[in-house]
């Protein structure tokens, strides 16, 4: 009963006792059986005097019969022949349900855990078309979880869960359809896969780190080679510039103080330092030939 009801339901009360001489008998008052009606009156709008919140839907039957659905505000039924039989919250719902060592298509036992959200779309077809919706939404909910499981590969389980999702929520809401139920969306929670495979596609993934670094460095040889030969070519077309890079070489690993370095003879005849030195004494001279030739 709620409050607005149970306050008219009071205020007839009193009303009859006091007309009936309950309150004050010796005042002179009118007998009891001026009361009665205000007690049957009491008596029918508890029974028959009705509110529904807004987020309520009231199923109301006549004999047996659909009367229809009532709600949301106030609303009046007859006793006795009048009778509710469903009242349907349409608020968002969550029904949390899981499917335990599920098989996926390779044949990996998985547990995983999902919430489903819903609400009642259909009043009428929620109270009238299925004992229990709330059970039925989560046995539909538990089998379309196998199913999906069942059809899906373990690493499209685990990478692409967004599209497992939309799955399952379009599975459920076709099932769920006729019974006025909408399904507005299902989440994955968890995956858990066993141990024993978990330490299996850790060692695998850390082989394809590996696998990619290797081919990263196996790049980077191929393009350190390739240049290696552009200067190859560089250098054989002009001989000075290797020997002017052989020196510089040498001076970079002779700078530190305290280091000594032992080159082969035949190297450094190769190197041909002298002739290195002559041209860069004559390159060094050029400016001061062509100054004096200015002045």
């Amino acid at each position: 009963m709620n409050s607005i009801t149970l306050m008219l339901v009071v205020v007839l009360c009193v009303c009859g006792a006091a007309v009936g001489g309950l309150v004050a008998p010796g005042d002179g008052a009118l007998p009891a059986l001026y009361a009665a009606p205000f007690f049957v009156a009491a008596l029918l709008v508890g029974l028959s005097l009705k509110m529904a919140n807004t987020w309520q839907k009231f199923v109301v039957l006549r004999a047996g019969k659909l009367q229809g659905v009532r709600g949301p505000g106030m609303f009046f039924i007859i006793p006795v022949i009048d009778h509710v039989v469903a009242v349907i919250d349409e608020r968002i719902q969550t029904t949390a349900f899981n499917a335990e060592q599920a098989l996926t298509r390779d044949t990996v036992p998985v547990n995983v855990d999902a919430v489903i959200f819903w609400h009642v779309a259909d009043a009428e077809s929620a109270a009238l078309k299925i004992t229990d919706y709330r059970m039925a939404i989560d046995r539909v909910a538990q089998t379309s979880l196998r199913e999906m499981i069942g059809a899906s590969m373990l690493a499209a389980l685990l990478s692409n869960r967004q599209a497992a999702d939309e799955q399952l929520r379009v599975e459920i809401g076709a099932k769920t359809a006729a019974w006025g139920v909408s399904v507005t969306s299902v989440e994955i929670r968890d995956v858990a896969i066993p141990v024993a495979l978990q330490d299996a596609m850790s060692r695998q993934a850390q082989a394809e780190r590996e696998k990619q670094a290797r081919i990263i460095l196996g790049s980077a040889e191929a393009e350190v080679a390739s240049r290696f030969v552009d200067a190859a070519k560089a250098y054989a077309e002009y001989p000075i510039a290797l020997q002017l890079r052989a020196m510089n070489i040498i001076y970079e690993t002779t700078k530190e103080r305290g280091s000594t370095i032992l080159i082969p003879t035949s190297m450094v005849d190769s190197m041909n330092p002298a002739a290195a030195i002559m041209l860069a004494g004559l390159a060094a001279q050029k400016p001061t030939d062509a100054t004096l030739r200015a002045a």
